[in-house]
């Protein structure tokens, strides 16, 4: 038997070949009964439509467009995984592009999605993204566009992250339940809102322990690559620990930050969390087996991911009306180990 078709579905289930391709486009016109009956008949006969004959009839690629600052980072891998999920059962393919954390490297990857026809756009934007004209107008063009992980109020989209205040005051609190109160913050920034919101939350806390916020205690690092990320965070490790009241916590605000930092603290030769305690923002799977384990902000990476994209197909499908924007903040837990188990005599 050749490739099969559309007509081959439709007469093995009974349906209209309309029907069939309503389903396999997640169109909001076909229940998701009938929706799954198609999907797994399909799947199961390696069914493979001819996307270049659907994008010339459609003016449709059938694709979707991801932008993210890294794959080199096990946090953004798992959203990725997420909306990988999301767009195979809806029935697009995926194009990947990584910003590097450069503005300007983020509008090319824009200019090469649009050029290559994607029919939205999935983001989380470059730590230098400020300002988001570029995307504004390409939404004005009539470009579904949808804000993951690294969300703010700068602009108007369906957006899909945690709340990062909570997060932050959450993991400050439960360094000063265990004992600590010379808590020092590695944040990354400057202006992105997911560090601000951090860096808030971590001010909360101190505040409502009645705490001094430092300014000494506070390091911000230029996201880069990660040999620059870890010479920074190196120095600013070392300029923490030489100060002549050290801190005896740290706050990492973000996955690569907790994992870097973590390293670069036994390479000093500091024992955790004797000489200092450590609670980062991770999803990383590896926390527990680390030495020593380590506590965790949990961000539910794959689920940002999933619902993310789903967002952007009901956005591409019509499902969801563009205009009516929500942000979806999804739950965030601490999961405390032994990094930050309560200090002796604390």
């Amino acid at each position: 038997m050749g490739q099969m078709t559309l007509r081959d579905i439709a007469k093995a289930l009974r349906l209209s070949v309309s029907t069939v391709s309503k389903a396999l486009r997640d169109s909001y016109e076909i229940g998701p009964e009938t929706k799954r009956r198609v999907m797994e008949y399909a799947r199961a006969n390696q069914y493979l439509p001819n996307l270049m004959a659907k994008s010339l009839k459609e003016g449709k690629s059938g694709s979707i467009g991801v932008v993210v600052c890294s794959i080199d980072n096990s946090f953004v891998s798992r959203m990725l995984d997420g909306i990988d999920s999301a767009c195979t059962n809806a029935g697009y393919d995926l194009i990947i592009m990584q910003s590097k954390e450069s503005l300007t490297q983020e509008k090319a990857c824009l200019k090469q999605l649009e050029a290559r026809g994607v029919e939205g756009i999935l983001i989380s934007p470059s730590s230098e993204t400020i300002d988001f004209c570029h995307l504004s107008e390409m939404r004005e063009m009539g470009m579904p566009i949808v804000l993951f992980d690294r969300i703010g109020k700068q602009f108007g989209s369906f957006q899909v992250g945690i709340n990062n205040r909570d997060g932050a005051r959450l993991a400050t609190q439960h360094l000063v339940d265990n004992g600590y109160r010379r808590i020092a913050l590695l944040n990354i920034g400057p202006g992105m809102h997911i560090s601000t919101q951090r860096s808030e939350g971590y001010a909360d806390a101190l505040k409502s322990n009645r705490i001094a916020f430092m300014d000494e205690y506070v390091r911000v690092c230029t996201m880069s690559d990660r040999a620059s990320l870890k010479t920074f965070v190196r120095e600013a490790l070392q300029s923490l620990l030489s100060l002549p009241t050290p801190p005896d916590a740290l706050l990492t605000a973000t996955d690569q930050l907790s994992t870097l930092g973590l390293m670069v603290l036994h390479e000093l030769g500091c024992r955790i969390p004797e000489d200092i305690a450590l609670v980062g923002f991770s999803n990383t799977e590896l926390a527990d087996i680390l030495t020593p384990s380590l506590s965790t902000v949990y961000q539910p990476a794959y689920e940002i991911g999933r619902l993310a994209a789903e967002k952007l197909v009901g956005l591409v499908t019509g499902k969801e009306k563009a205009g009516c924007y929500e942000t979806v903040m999804l739950p965030i837990r601490l999961d405390a180990r032994d990094s930050s188990r309560r200090r002796a005599g604390g």
